[in-house]
């Protein structure tokens, strides 16, 4: 003990109690003061604080005092301050005293995992001094944090056993990654650095130079820093299942059923539960890809949880987003996929709308009773309008044929009126498609009910302000474009784009123009409304009055196809 308080007393080598007191002149405010003072555009201590930084009679205690500091705010150190950063990589800490060293390492590395973009800076600052031990060690602490996820899930090769818990504590960190970066806030900060980019401007440490073309990092990192982080993750996540799923070069059927029955569970638990993710959802999407059965196997598990009355209503209308998304979005979902599950779906949707006219009450439009059948209904609608083109195709007669077989005149004419309650932008491009091909007639229903929507009254400090709930459904869909670059190249070419451009000319936008091909990919262009994310929200933990009372009564469906089974990835050659 006495050993430890006597190195604990000591600063740069001498003893606390016989030296003089350590002397530090600095001027200014302290680092988050003078971060907020920058931010207001108030530069002078900014200015002032790079200048003392750059000090070359710069003393130890002052790196250990300025260090410190900037660890306590290292969050706020994005890219914004990236000179700053550099003049901070700049100080002169190798050959300095143990306590400088110490202290530095541990500012890279809190550094490297909140900020991730100045991973590559570091590296080669650190590369730079090489020959002192200390450099090597401060190397391995900030690759640590990549090398993390990475080595949690080799250990699982080795110990297969607790696989599924692995998953579950690295897919529970990621969604809380997911969900506190917004796909707006994500697209928001790649406009930021696209309008703010100088293309004059060369740093110090310019953290694209030296990447190669396997690794195009110009056009890779993420200006966000948690979706820097997010897609970091992702790449390491897909390329662990990759890996697991292939033995030189070929699916292992059985190693594949095994992960799939892993992140499934990881899925209810989870993924399903979580509200407004936006990529981690992905994982399953790109295993699915690597055989259809695979595919078959998670949209039969969404219908079982829709069409479940012991399910809370909340999840079964999450498990009919999914189910939608994904029929729209999965390349690798053949057109006799998508039939079936719609026939699937229709059938269910009309013995829900017979329940209603049977049971001798009026039936109502009233989401709180009837949540599933409307969700149901809206995954129909998605679904239809990013696949009709490829069930019309080779032979429009019979197309039209099997589209009219679904009757999608009497639901949208039923009394429960899913037209009122869908995303508008769905029931907008739906009743556009269904009339250029005169399959059903919506505006007539659109209109009136346009006529009959009530203006929410909501109070703030400003006052009040009349607004209407465009999406009272709080709907999302689960698969709508990926926005992280490098863990996207995976899922591109698994990737339906929206492209229907001569269906999007039939309505004018907003300000009256007609759709071109500048637009957004999704079809949507932002309509759906951004909502917080809730992370690992279990069935058990959703209050009772959340079921959906008249789901009881809806009757029972069960998949007809027999494809549509997970053993029948081992049968397949």
């Amino acid at each position: 003990k006495q050993g430890l308080f006597q190195r604990s007393m000591e600063v740069d080598g001498r003893d606390f109690f016989s030296s003089p007191p350590v002397k530090t002149v600095r001027f200014g405010g302290s680092v988050v003061e003078t971060l907020a003072k920058h931010k207001q555009g108030d530069s002078g201590d900014y200015e002032l604080l790079k200048h003392q930084l750059a000090d070359p009679d710069i003393k130890d205690a002052q790196i250990i005092n300025w260090l410190q500091e900037f660890r306590s705010c290292v969050t706020q150190l994005t890219k914004d301050h990236e000179q700053l950063i550099y003049t901070v990589l700049r100080l002169p800490w190798v050959g300095r005293s143990q306590a400088v060293v110490e202290e530095y390492m541990a500012f890279l590395g809190n550094l490297v995992s909140a900020q991730t973009v100045y991973l590559c800076a570091c590296l080669k600052m650190v590369v730079s001094h090489f020959t002192p031990s200390s450099a090597l060690v401060s190397l391995q602490l900030i690759t640590r944090y990549e090398c993390y996820v990475h080595n949690l899930l080799r250990v699982t090769t080795y110990i297969p056993s607790i696989r599924r818990d692995v998953l579950e504590v690295i897919i529970g960190m990621m969604l809380k990654l997911d969900v506190s970066a917004s796909r707006a806030d994500i697209e928001e900060a790649e406009e930021n650095t696209v309008q703010n980019q100088d293309p004059t401007e060369e740093g110090l440490f310019d953290m694209d130079e030296d990447m190669s073309a396997d690794h195009p990092s110009t056009t890779a990192v993420m200006a966000h820093p948690v979706a820097e982080r997010l897609d970091t993750l992702m790449a390491v996540l897909m390329a662990y299942v990759k890996d697991v799923c292939h033995v030189n070069g070929s699916l292992h059927v059985e190693r594949t059923k095994d992960l799939y029955k892993d992140l499934l569970s990881v899925f209810d638990k989870l993924i399903l539960p979580t509200h407004a993710s936006c990529h981690v959802q992905y994982t399953l999407f790109y295993l699915c890809s690597f055989r259809l059965a695979l595919a078959e196997a998670f949209l039969d598990h969404l219908w079982k949880i829709l069409q479940s009355p012991s399910q809370p209503a909340v999840l079964r209308q999450a498990a009919a987003g999914y189910l939608g998304s994904f029929l729209a979005r999965a390349k690798f979902i053949p057109v006799l996929t998508v039939r079936a599950c719609l026939d699937l779906l229709l059938s269910w949707i009309h013995r829900y709308i017979d329940s209603q006219d049977s049971s001798g009450t009026q039936a109502y439009c009233d989401i709180s009773l009837h949540g599933p059948f409307y969700t149901a209904c809206q995954a129909v609608f998605y679904t239809l309008i990013f696949r009709h083109r490829a069930m019309l195709e080779g032979n429009m007669k019979k197309g039209l044929e099997y589209l009219q077989s679904l009757n999608l005149e009497r639901v949208v004419m039923c009394q429960l009126n899913p037209l009122k309650v869908c995303l508008p932008s769905v029931t907008n491009m739906f009743a556009a498609i269904t009339r250029k091909y005169q399959v059903v007639f919506c505006y007539t229903i659109i209109e009136r009910n346009n006529r009959h929507v009530l203006p929410v009254v909501r109070s703030s400090a400003g006052g009040d302000s009349v607004t209407t709930n465009t999406n009272p459904l709080d709907s999302f869909f689960p698969f709508d474009p990926y926005l992280l670059r490098r863990s996207g190249q995976l899922i591109e070419p698994l990737y339906q784009v929206w492209e229907e451009l001569a269906d999007t000319e039939l309505l004018p936008d907003k300000t009256g123009r007609q759709g071109s091909r500048e637009d957004e990919d999704d079809f949507l262009c932002g309509e759906t409304p951004q909502a917080e994310g809730i992370v690992g929200m279990t069935p058990n933990s959703y209050d009772s009055n959340l079921r959906s009372p008249s789901s009881v009564g809806s009757p029972p469906i069960s998949f007809q196809r027999p494809f549509y089974v997970l053993k029948s990835i081992c049968s397949c050659p």
